[in-house]
Order: C-alpha cells, then sequence, then structure tokens
C-alpha cells in the first residue's frame, strides 16, 4: 500500500515536468505531502476548532493555545485555526493562491514552521505562475492520507519513499544531509544487537537521538527495527538539524508518523542544544566529515573553558580543521547513564579522528577521555565509496555507558572495508553498497568477537602511550673573528651595534676558539670596553651566541645552576607503549647510541591513538626477480612476433 502511495503522489511530478527541474521536484512534492497528511488528521475535529475561534472571537477575548489542544484532541499537539482545508481552498480557484496561504499561516507555530522552511509562499507562487497550482493541488486533494487508511507507520514509509527519490533526484548533494540506509542499516543492528531480549518485553519504553538529523533517516530506520522487535514498545524519536530544508523534511517525517511536533529542533548543535539536559536509550550521528568549526568556536571553547567536565567538551578541542570530534563528545554527552539503564550510540567519522594529534593534543586528550571512561565498545571499518558525497574511508564508532561483562575494559576492532558488492549504478560519490549478507557478516563478527583476519579485541590501555622528549647536551666553542662577526651583523637583536667599528677591532683583537665560555666573555667584554664598544646585557647575551659555534668535541655546555644545557637541534621525541616504564625503554632504546642523552620528564605527556590499518595490514611479500624477468620475457616475445609479422 505505502508503496502504491508514494508512487502516485510521486506521480504528480508528470505535471511539473517541463516548467520545473528533476531536482526541484521534491521541493514541491514533500511539502504537499505533509499538508495533505495534517489536512487529513485535522479533518474530524475541523469544525470544532471552527467553533472555538468564533466564539472567542464574539467574546472578544484572544484564543488560547492550550483550548484548541484540547478541542483539537485527535492525539497530536497542533492544530489549524483557518476556515480551509485542502478541498474548500479549491473552491474558489481563482484566489486558490490566497486561500493556501491562508490555510497554511493557520497552522500552530509548532507546525507552520515546517512549511516556512520548506518556502512553501514560494512554492504556491511559482506553482501559480505556471498554471499548476489548482491541478497540483487537486491531485493532492484527492489522496486520501487520513489515519483510517494509512496508519501512522505506514505513512512514515511512504514519506521515506519520497524523501529517497527526491534524494537520487538531487544526487549532487544529497550526501550533505542523507545517510545511505545500508549505512544505517548496519548501524541500527550492531546498536540493537545486545538488546534483542530486553526489546521483546512487555511495556518496554525507548528513546532515539540524533544530533545531526538531516533528513531523518536514522530515526526511521531505529524505529522500524525497534518496532519490528516489538511493536507495543513506547518510543520516542528526537533530534536537531542545522540545514533549513532537511529540518522540515525531518520534523515533517516524525508529524506525519505522529511523534512529537517538538522533537526535531532547528539550529545548531554545538552552538544551543536543542535538546538540553536530556538523555536518551539510543544514539545515531552522521556528522559533517572535515569540516571546520570557525563559526561555532567562540560558543565551543567558551563552553569548554567555563564548564570543563560539566559542560559537553571538557575532555578538549580539536584542531578548527575539523568538527567532527565535537559531535563524538556530544553524542556521549546524551546517552543514558549507567544507573539510568544505560546508554548506546553508534557515529559515522572518517579516518582523522582515530589518529590526528599527537600526545597531548585536543584530539588525543579526546580519545583518551572515551577510553579512560570505557566507554568505547568497537569500531567498524567501513568499505570506500559508500557516501554520496565522499569516497573517502569511514568507521562507524560504537559506544555504550553499559558494556557488556565480557566487553569492560576491551576495544574490539572489525575491518569490513572488503565487505559489499558493487552498485550497478552509482549515485554521486557512491559506488558500493553493504548487502543483507555483508551486513549480517559484521553484526556477527560483533557480537562474536572472534579474533580473525577481520576481528580483533584489544585492552583499552594498548591505545595509550606515553611521548618522552629526549635531550643531548650542548657542545659550543667560542671565537671572536671576522668571520663570526659578520654573521653577527645579520642577527637583528643586535641591530644598533657600529659594526664597522667592531669589525675593525675585531681585526686587530680576535680571539682564537676556546670551549671556555667564562673565559670567553670575560676576554670579550674586555676587548669590547677597550674598543669604545657599548652593549647592553641583551646584546651580549645575543653577541655570545652568534659567536658561538657547535663542536662535538667541546665540553659540555652548563647553565647557571651548573646543569648541561640541552641542544634544540638534537632534541628528539620517542613514544613508549602504556605498558612500559619509561626509564627501561630508554635505557634499552636510546642509552646505547646516545650515552650523553637524558628524559626531561618535564615535557612528558601521555597520548592515545588508534591506529587501525597497522592492526590489519598484511604483509605481502615482492615477487621474486625470475617471476618478473619470465614476465618481461613474455611481453618482449609478444612484441617480437609482431615485428616479425610486420616484417613480413
Amino acid at each position: 500500500m505505502s508503496n502504491n502511495h508514494a508512487t502516485f503522489i510521486w506521480s504528480i511530478a508528470d505535471l511539473l515536468r517541463g516548467s520545473f527541474k528533476a531536482h526541484q521536484y521534491g521541493d514541491i512534492i514533500l511539502p504537499f505531502t505533509v499538508l495533505r497528511r495534517l489536512d487529513a488528521v485535522l479533518a474530524p475535529t475541523k469544525q470544532t476548532v471552527f467553533a472555538v475561534v468564533d466564539q472567542a472571537e464574539a467574546d472578544g477575548i484572544p484564543v488560547r493555545a492550550s483550548l484548541l489542544r484540547t478541542k483539537a484532541n485527535h492525539g497530536y499537539s497542533f492544530w489549524n485555526e483557518s476556515k480551509f482545508d485542502l478541498k474548500t481552498a479549491l473552491g474558489d480557484s481563482g484566489d486558490l493562491a490566497a486561500n493556501l496561504l491562508d490555510y497554511v499561516t493557520g497552522f500552530s507555530e509548532n507546525v507552520k514552521d515546517i512549511f516556512d522552511k520548506y518556502k512553501i509562499s514560494e512554492r504556491i507562487a511559482e506553482l501559480d505562475e505556471h498554471g499548476l497550482l489548482f491541478l497540483v493541488t487537486q491531485k493532492f486533494a484527492a489522496v486520501d492520507l487520513s489515519p483510517e487508511t494509512v496508519p501512522n507507520e505506514e505513512m512514515g514509509h511512504i514519506f521515506e519513499e519520497l524523501i529517497r527519490k527526491f534524494a537520487e533526484a538531487s544526487n549532487e548533494t544529497a550526501g550533505e544531509h542523507f545517510t545511505p540506509r545500508d549505512v544505517i542499516e548496519l548501524m541500527v543492528d550492531i546498536l540493537l544487537a545486545p538488546e534483542s531480549d530486553t526489546l521483546s518485553k512487555a511495556n518496554v519504553v525507548r528513546s532515539v537521538y540524533d544530533p545531526t538529523a538531516g533528513t531523518g533517516g536514522m530515526l526511521s530506520v531505529a524505529e522500524d527495527h525497534i518496532r519490528s522487535a516489538n511493536p507495543t514498545a513506547t518510543l520516542t524519536l528526537a533530534g536537531q538539524e542545522i540545514n533549513p530544508q532537511s529540518y522540515a523534511i525531518c520534523k515533517a517525517d516524525m508529524t506525519v508518523k505522529g511523534q512529537s511536533v517538538d522533537a526535531i529542533y532547528f539550529g545548531d548543535t554545538l552552538i544551543n542544544d536543542g535538546h538540553k539536559g536530556a538523555t536518551f536509550s539510543y544514539g545515531l550521528s552522521n556528522p559533517p566529515f572535515g569540516v571546520d568549526w570557525k563559526k561555532q568556536q567562540k560558543a565551543v571553547t567558551a563552553e569548554h573553558t567555563q564548564h570543563g567536565y560539566a559542560g559537553r567538551f571538557g575532555a578538549g578541542l580539536p584542531r578548527v580543521s575539523d568538527g567532527s570530534m565535537l559531535f563524538l563528545m556530544h553524542l556521549i554527552s546524551k546517552m543514558r547513564t549507567k544507573e539510568d539503564g544505560g546508554g548506546r550510540a553508534a557515529i559515522v567519522l572518517n579516518g582523522s579522528p582515530l589518529f590526528t594529534g599527537g600526545a597531548g593534543s585536543g584530539e588525543s586528550n579526546i580519545r583518551k577521555w572515551v577510553l579512560d571512561r570505557d566507554l568505547l565498545e568497537a569500531i567498524v571499518a567501513l568499505p570506500t565509496d559508500m557516501f554520496y558525497n565522499t569516497g573517502i574511508a569511514t568507521y562507524i564508532w560504537v559506544l555504550s555507558t553499559h558494556k557488556s561483562a565480557d566487553r569492560v575494559g576491551k576495544v574490539q576492532l572489525i575491518d569490513g572495508s572488503k565487505l559489499f558488492r558493487k552498485m550497478r549504478k552509482g549515485l554521486g560519490s557512491k559506488r558500493s553498497e553493504l548487502g543483507s549478507d555483508d551486513i549480517a557478516a559484521l553484526v556477527n563478527l560483533y557480537e562474536n568477537e572472534t579474533d580473525d583476519a577481520r576481528s580483533k579485541t584489544f585492552a583499552k590501555e594498548d591505545f595509550f602511550y606515553r611521548t618522552i622528549t629526549v635531550e643531548r647536551p650542548l657542545r659550543l666553542n667560542w671565537a671572536l673573528t671576522p668571520e663570526r662577526v659578520a654573521i653577527a651583523s645579520e642577527v637583528k637583536a643586535l641591530a644598533a651595534i657600529d659594526f664597522t667599528a667592531f669589525a675593525a677591532h675585531t681585526t686587530a683583537h680576535s680571539i682564537e676558539p676556546t670551549a671556555d665560555a667564562p673565559a670567553f666573555r670575560t676576554q670579550l667584554t674586555a676587548r669590547l670596553a677597550a674598543g669604545g664598544i657599548t652593549v647592553t646585557a641583551p646584546q651580549l647575551k645575543a653577541l655570545l651566541a652568534a659567536l658561538s659555534e657547535r663542536d662535538e668535541t667541546a665540553p659540555v655546555t652548563l647553565d647557571a645552576r651548573k646543569k648541561p644545557e640541552p641542544d634544540p637541534t638534537l632534541r628528539d621525541t620517542a613514544n613508549v607503549p602504556w605498558s612500559e616504564d619509561i626509564h627501561t625503554y630508554f635505557d634499552r632504546e636510546v642509552t646505547p647510541f646516545a650515552p650523553d642523552a637524558w628524559i626531561d620528564e618535564s615535557k612528558t605527556k601521555e597520548g592515545c591513538e588508534i591506529p587501525f590499518t597497522r592492526h590489519f595490514y598484511q604483509y605481502v611479500p615482492p615477487r621474486s626477480l625470475a617471476e618478473i624477468d619470465a614476465d618481461l620475457e613474455a611481453v618482449l616475445g609478444r612484441i617480437r612476433a609482431r615485428l616479425e609479422v610486420v616484417k613480413a
């Protein structure tokens, strides 16, 4: 039934052909579908609402929203005060555009913003201009979308089918706000896998949240799967979306399904959390890949600084060029705590959050915070070419605040990069898809945790390390020679010195190279004074540096505390596994090759990275020279044979 309805509604596009481009069809068909559904939902109480409005006007009092909500008691939290509906608006074809606008603006504010974001007034004007408004409205008015004929769940499927067709027609931009269904199916299956028993129980209550809801695909698939497991489940869906049109589609989808019209919030999730303080059973998200957060930087940094771990971003801030890890932290803040029954989440990220940023960086600190709290259950590598707007490698992070006993302290890595099938016809950058067998295989790997070529389990500490700073002593000699004076004359801090006189004085009173810093300083100061050359303390320091030269044979240079000065040019760092003592590592890996080196422990930093690819790398030995020679000989043989044919 739902496919038949969707096909019929989409067939209205035939009326638009020629006047509108294919990618514009959805801009008209989707809002009119929503309008017709709401029109059918409100039909039984339409006259009651009229009576309330008329009575209020007669009494000279404002119409109270609570009263209208009560009188329009149809199980929804919206109403319409206009005297028109689709059929009565058609009764006056000459004023149809005005009638429809009156009808749309008569909706309560929590629904009217759907049509505002769709820019329906512009759509009505365009249809009217092309002489199509009456025909399109008449077609939609003839479709029976009443809840009695099309229940909420079925209406949701109709709308999803239209969204899918719209996304395909808008192929060039679909990936920004539309996640492929096969990816969502995998995410939801993995998310629900550990809860197959509890989901089937009577009176089960669940909530699903998506902070980057797009057109609502993730929420819809999650709802389908949960209702499939338990048709009696009490389920609430919530989300937030920043793109106006995608928000309108998503909110409309939730509305036609009977979900709360306030569940989908419009706005920037990072700046203004539309569900502040709320937590959910399940979280799903596909945030934008590699997009900077300069616009949100002020608000996000303020929350990080002022609220710390009491806010969403206490663990750290990633580099401004990629904000995907901000969405990761936000999603974690929306997961129900273990004390409240636990929460689970799945988020799609590119490869950057796995390893970008060294020890002490924002990215490393965020990864370590996630693992320290034992929130990460698994990471699944997806095939490339899975998304509409990018072909890069992507990964699903699976999170939980209430891990099963056998997963505590562990992280599972699953390589699904080879489990896919090629599409017969690509959609944008999407050329690969997950078949039902591929999804089942990945879920099976996740549930069974069997270590093999495609699944490996690690202790969370295996991803931690310490970065140590290895210093080598500075060894210098000093000299007062024309060559070194020439170098000193180029130093910006010494620009005020008259180097013409200084150079002349140096030629007559040079000082041979010496490694004795105090003695050289004494001699230099005396020579400067004798030549009538005055320098300040900072200038003297800069001059001493300019007159120095590295000398491996010189003794170690000591600082004022008689401790070796480090040579910045010889400084190095090393990553030490978390399980190993840094001094044991240093004695084994550094001391035998640099006996005078030491660790500057004030610079030691803790780090965390997840080198996914490294753990699944399989060495392929190069071909033998004999094989290569045989291939070359075969090719040359074919070439010689063809040349013989040409000569003949």
